[in-house]
This record gives C-alpha cells, structure tokens and sequence, in this order.
C-alpha cells in the first residue's frame, strides 16, 4: 500500500475547441469525483489553447502541442472543409487530422511529465462516482485494459487493421489477436517513452513519423501491443473490464433512454461516455447528471 501511495498518477485529456463544454463537464466531475491524481494536462492544438485557458486551475494544465510535437509538423487551415476545419502537414507524415494528432500528443506527452501513470479519459466522459487513480496500481504493476482474443474472429476489422499496423511499426510478426481500445485507461510512462524508442529503431524515422506514415493507426493499439509483446507482460497486469460505459454509435438519447443508459452501469463502472458526434446536447446531459 505505501508503494501506491508513493506513485505519482496523472489524468491526461486530449481535446479541442467544438469539445470546450464537454471537457468542462469532465473537468468538473473530475474535481468532484476523482482522486489519487497529482495532475490533470489537457492537450489542444495551438489555436485552441487560449479558449482552454478557462479550465485551469492548481491541478490542471493546458498544453500546447508546439510543446509536445515535432516542430515539422504543422496545422493549416483545410481548405477541403471550407477552412472550417485544420489538416496536419509535412513532409514525413501523411496528411493528418484531428483524431490522428491527438493520439500523437497522448503519446508525446510521456516525454514532457513526471507522473509514473499516464491515465487517459477522452473529454466526452463524465465520472458519475467515486474514483481512486491509484486502483490503477497492484505493488509495482499497472492495470493494462484488454480483451483477450477480441480480434481473433470475425468483425472489428478497423481494429485488426490498426493493430496490424500497429506491429509493423513495433516489428512484430505475429498476427494481432487482443483489443486495447478503452477510455478511463492506463499507461506507464516508461513504457511509453521506451516504445518511442523501438518505434525509431525498428522504422529508422523519428517516432511520429514512423506512426504517421500510414493514417489508419491507434495509440491504444501500438500501447497494448508494445507492453504485452515486446515487454511480454513486464510492468502490468491485465483487466478486461471497462471503466466507463461508452455511447458509441446511435441516435442522440432521449431523456429517459439516457437514464436507463446510467442505471445499466455495471457496479465497477465509474463514468459514462457520449460520443460527441452523436449530437446529445452536453446541456441536457449536465441537467440529467445533475439531477
């Protein structure tokens, strides 16, 4: 116990300007609900700090990804989306968007902190009881989200075509067979700095280019596939249930379906997660929880 105590855990959030109330949202659950945590980064594109400011506090920081990635890569307004949207260029890259950068600063900021936990919650979540950071810990090894054999069957195929380029880029021959994508998950930051290093060994490129070289690729992936086959297991322990009860895809919920979407948390379940694309308004979901 007083080897927990002693580890230092951080919450990591990767967000953006159309997701300011629902991170608010986060932010405040995360005060009211969750500790065992020294800190809480939010990670924004450069245009998006100054809006995210608001957030701050003694606990939570807003970071800048000029602060976290490589100077080569660069936001521009996408004119393909009438400028209302940004697209990441370089030379050493495919042309990137939004969803790809943010798995890039999630990893990049292991590079930038001190915290020995790096634990991620997207900012579409909501904690709705009590949680302690350091459950992530059992003595010295941490909690690996996993679904054991997930992709040995059929279906999940964007899954099986991460996790596959996931190995390339890990050097790895054997097929994928285990899923890894979660929110509310752990990683150890010197795992993940040691996986940027294999990343630049095994592909002969900084690591976000070697990443960024193909766009179908997932943080979570390259993480799980990285700790359980490269470091073979050593520093974690694995868990299959989620944290958080998800909203993936559908129709916005109504108020009652909404309600039966939270009672139907499982009693390990400590947050809930709506997809900010499904269009619930955040408003009406900050009424339902409040209430």
């Amino acid at each position: 116990m007083h080897d927990v105590l002693r580890r230092a855990n951080a919450l990591v959030t990767a967000s953006y300007k159309p997701d300011l109330e629902r991170c608010r949202l986060l932010c405040e659950t995360v005060d009211r609900y969750v500790t065992g945590h020294s800190h809480h980064y939010i990670l924004v594109a450069s245009e998006d700090v100054a809006l995210f400011r608001q957030l701050e506090g003694p606990k939570r920081t807003v970071v800048d990804e000029r602060d976290l990635l490589p100077s080569w890569l660069r936001s521009f307004p996408d004119p393909f989306f009438r400028f209302r949207k940004r697209v990441w260029l370089s030379l050493r890259t495919m042309p990137l968007r939004g969803w790809h950068v943010q798995q890039l600063r999630r990893i990049a900021i292991a590079h930038h902190v001190g915290e020995e936990a790096l634990i991620y919650c997207d900012s579409d979540v909501a904690f709705l009881r009590p949680f302690d950071c350091r459950s992530f810990w059992n003595g010295g090894d941490l909690r690996l989200f996993r679904r054991e054999g997930a992709l040995a069957g059929d279906g999940l195929d964007d899954q099986r075509l991460w996790a596959s380029n996931a190995g390339k880029v890990l050097g790895l021959s054997a097929p994928p067979r285990n899923d890894y994508i979660a929110t509310v998950i752990a990683w150890r930051r010197d795992a993940t700095t040691t996986m940027c290093r294999r990343i630049e060994e095994i592909t002969g490129r900084h690591w976000v280019a070697g990443i960024a070289s193909n766009r179908h690729f997932s943080e979570c992936m390259i993480y799980g596939r990285y700790a359980d086959e490269v470091l073979e297991g050593q520093g974690h322990f694995h868990a299959s249930n989620e944290l958080c009860r998800v909203y993936w895809t559908g129709p916005a919920l109504s108020d009652d379906e909404f309600r039966e979407f939270v009672a139907a948390m499982s009693p390990d379940q400590v947050a809930i997660g709506m997809q900010s694309f499904i269009g619930t308004d955040i408003g009406r979901i900050r009424r339902l929880i409040e209430a």
